[in-house]
């Protein structure tokens, strides 16, 4: 069974969309599995810029089959956005080649607003949450208590649960948090209207994956967000609240516990984060700026979704070990190796020291509270060529090729492509 999951390797942004177009050229469907509008995934293709926060960004292929799993919740509003969008760029999306798994889970313009008001009542303990709803959505799941996408089949069904909901929220907003409570009614007739133009897109998400995986063909599983940010393995409280992580992908695509055929680990050549929480290798000043780029171009360290700009910092190979344990990860793709091209040298984290002079090489409760953890860095040599039109592993400087065998060494997996610009024919893939 031809099973790929691709997951990100640190806190998100890894260019992990970018990776999943390149893959999807061989796929039949492609699978996101976790998370909701919190997460975007950017792609470049010619001269079309599709930054896309719920669609998997492998249905821009035109024979590729696109399903957004359980494990997800869904802000209809966003997700009609999206496919209006793709369809305006020439990119065809219909019930033929979209599906909307059955069993996952609505956001609400309450859980938007519940996620604001509990985002501004901790002050300065805040842990950077989009403000998306999705943890306020996830935790009615949890509760069993969520609106379910199956809810959107039966249109009598959907408004009374959805006033219970509207109704239940706002003794939240109004006694707990001193907010404006919502009118119902408009919640209601604005779903009703989503629930009309998404209808045909339902189905069984996870028998589709099955069938299709039965049948022998290729499956891309297409994580959000990244394994620092895994509601059990990340740091937290700053993290998301569903699990990006590869074992996450089978729950969240409604499958069981099927062997992939690869789990590809997406890691940036730097460091990144948005938001709060703790980040060992962050840098400031001129290099900081250096790496994130000004917002110009599309590709610089600015959120898909927020606009904010990331931290940047040098690469962790403590997490990066950390991601390929907890992943079971079998190869790396590294993405922007071309933004590090001018720099003298580069700097590396290759492990941790404490105020009292212990050493680490791995965390001993994970990546959860990092504050007496300082990095140790090896200072490797940089390059000034720009890489950003070499396509095999030969041409590349010889800094460049000891920096990645250097973190082959370190993470304990091999690095199988390497992404050295936004373009789809701008990756050089080594062979095995």
């Amino acid at each position: 069974m031809p099973l790929e999951i691709v997951v990100g390797t640190q806190w998100g942004d890894e260019g992990k969309g970018r990776i999943v177009d390149l893959l999807a050229k061989r796929a039949d469907l492609v699978v996101r599995y976790n998370g909701g509008d919190n997460a975007g995934h950017t792609v470049t293709v010619d001269e079309h810029t599709f930054k896309l926060h719920l669609i998997p960004s492998g249905v821009i292929h035109a024979h590729t089959f696109g399903v957004l799993g359980n494990g997800m919740v869904i802000n209809p509003a966003t997700l009609i956005k999206e496919m209006d969008m793709l369809r305006s760029a020439g990119v065809e999306i219909n019930p033929q080649r979209l599906s909307l798994s059955y069993a996952a889970h609505l956001i609400t313009p309450m859980h938007q607003a519940l996620d604001r008001a509990q985002e501004i009542s901790r002050g300065q303990g805040q842990i950077g949450t989009t403000g998306r709803g999705i943890g306020p959505a996830y935790a009615d799941k949890a509760s069993r208590r969520g609106l379910r996408v199956q809810d959107m089949l039966d249109g009598d069904a959907l408004c009374e649960k959805l006033r219970q909901h509207i109704r239940e929220g706002n003794l939240w907003l109004e006694r707990l948090y001193g907010a404006q409570p919502l009118d119902e009614h408009s919640v209601v007739e604005e779903y009703s209207a989503y629930a009309a133009t998404l209808r045909p897109y339902i189905s069984d998400g996870g028998a589709m994956v099955w069938k299709a995986l039965s049948e022998g063909k290729c499956i891309l599983a297409e994580g959000a967000q990244g394994t620092l940010l895994d509601l059990d393995f990340g740091t937290y409280p700053y993290v998301t609240s569903s699990n990006p992580t590869a074992a996450g992908a089978l729950l969240g695509m409604g499958i069981g516990a099927v062997p992939a055929k690869c789990v590809i680990g997406i890691t940036k050549a730097f460091q990144t984060r948005v938001g709060e929480g703790p980040f060992p290798t962050e840098l400031s000043g001129e290099m900081a700026g250096r790496l994130r780029g000004t917002g110009a171009n599309p590709w610089d360290e600015f959120g898909t979704t927020t606009g904010r700009p990331r931290r940047v910092g040098w690469l962790d190979g403590v997490l990066l070990r950390y991601a390929v344990r907890t992943n079971g990860l079998t190869e790396l793709t590294l993405t922007k190796l071309d933004i590090l091209s001018g720099l003298p040298h580069i700097h590396f984290c290759t492990s941790y020291t404490t105020p009292s002079g212990q050493s680490f090489d791995d965390l001993p409760y994970g990546p959860a509270d990092l504050s007496d953890f300082s990095p140790v860095y090896e200072e490797l040599p940089g390059w000034q060529e720009d890489v950003s039109r070499v396509r095999r592993w030969d041409d590349l400087p010889a800094p460049a090729r000891e920096y990645i065998r250097r973190i082959e060494a370190v993470s304990g997996v091999p690095v199988r492509r390497i992404s050295v610009g936004p373009e789809r024919d701008q990756v050089i893939e080594i062979e095995s």
